[in-house]
């Protein structure tokens, strides 16, 4: 194998493919990328048994060929080497790696060591941009569970109806839900499967905050986001997801509306005498146009309050300051209306009265005490 190429592109590429390739692993190749060239220019693939990643660049191929080498090691060499074109020839499983005066010579291993990806060729598909698609991922993922007694449960779910893509997360203190609109469907009316949150986080990174398209494609047992030049394929999770429209309360007697951004403050605010040793809730008390908010623990008291439209009716309620913050913030809105029944009851965050219903996101209340 020989090949030239930028060294900016090369060393983008191995760092996308890169990104799910194990750390450690009893298969030796899975601690490295696989390196395709041929006439259409070079392959790069990550795989770790659940996540695989697959990402093509142009490059200047003189003699085809395959080989693996240490992610870390490859990324680290390219990373220091100059700006400049790298050239790369193997004999055997020996490497040369070349960049303007700098130069490597490392072992690589058989590309026959390296599982196959697994294929998704006939499966049910949509279409929607990058840019939405990166969004909702970064709206959901923080509400999904990292209790591995309920696996399902650490993905996301993924419904299509042929219009929209709705995306739901849920950990049991929690629910974050987005909607967008598709480009396309194809095969099934309505689709259904969960995507593990750690290949989302994937996802998300490699996704532009473009209108650039990304196509994906359920299988039997996989499926792929096709990202550009880039695929990712991820083993989809099994089991019954929750049926979240059964858990959101309807027909709240409460319904506020507040700025985003004046709620993130308060809430802040309020937090800061909050940490992993001193945990202690929020209480949220809602008033007619205030809402005040008060922490009490070892280190101290705090209050700040938050001007609100609509009657709280004095509700005085507890929240665990992180998750209704991780709410509050992933809103894609500058102002938000606020949902609430007793203070037993979900906290509901939606869009204001008239906009587009895009997100939803649910947030259950901390049991109060008398001296809190």
């Amino acid at each position: 194998m020989k090949f030239s190429c930028e060294k900016a592109i090369l060393q983008a590429a191995v760092t996308t493919a890169g990104r799910v390739v194990a750390a450690k692993s009893s298969i030796q190749a899975l601690e490295g990328v696989l390196i395709e060239a041929d006439i259409d220019g070079l392959c790069l693939s990550g795989y770790n048994l659940e996540t695989g990643i697959v990402t093509k660049v142009s490059a200047d191929v003189a003699e085809g060929g395959a080989i693996v080498l240490s992610a870390r090691l490859f990324g680290e060499m390219l990373r220091r080497m100059p700006d400049d074109v790298v050239s790369i020839s193997t004999e055997g499983f020996s490497v040369h790696i070349q960049g303007g005066p700098t130069s490597y010579d490392i072992m690589g291993s058989s590309d026959e060591d390296f599982p196959d990806l697994p294929s998704v060729d006939d499966g049910n598909g949509l279409t929607i941009t990058q840019g939405d698609l990166r969004a909702m991922i970064g709206q959901t993922t923080f509400a999904v569970s990292d209790n591995e007694s309920r696996p399902i449960h650490t993905g996301a779910l993924f419904e299509a109806d042929g219009q929209e893509l709705t995306m739901v997360a849920v950990d049991g203190y929690r629910l974050a839900l987005r909607r967008e609109k598709l480009l396309s469907q194809d095969g099934a009316e309505k689709l259904s499967f969960v995507v593990p949150g750690a290949a989302l986080k994937e996802v998300e990174k490699i996704c532009a905050d473009s209108d650039e398209p990304v196509t994906v494609t359920q299988g039997d047992r996989h499926v792929t986001f096709q990202i550009g030049d880039t695929l990712l394929v991820a083993r989809r999770l099994e089991g019954e997801f929750l049926n979240y429209r059964q858990t959101i309360p309807q027909n709240n007697a409460i319904v506020l509306e507040a700025e985003a951004a004046d709620l993130q403050r308060s809430i802040d605010r309020a937090s800061l005498i909050i940490n992993d040793k001193l945990k202690s809730p929020l209480r949220c008390k809602f008033d007619d146009g205030v809402l005040s908010i008060t922490s009490k623990t070892a280190m101290g008291s705090a209050f700040d309050s938050c001007p609100i439209d609509g009657d709280g009716k004095g509700l005085e309620i507890g929240f665990n300051n992180r998750f209704l913050m991780d709410a509050v913030k992933a809103a894609p809105a500058q102002r938000v209306r606020l949902e609430l029944n007793t203070a037993t009851s979900p906290c509901l965050v939606l869009p204001q009265a008239g906009e587009p219903d895009n997100f939803l996101y649910m947030v259950l209340p901390v049991r109060l005490r008398a001296a809190e």
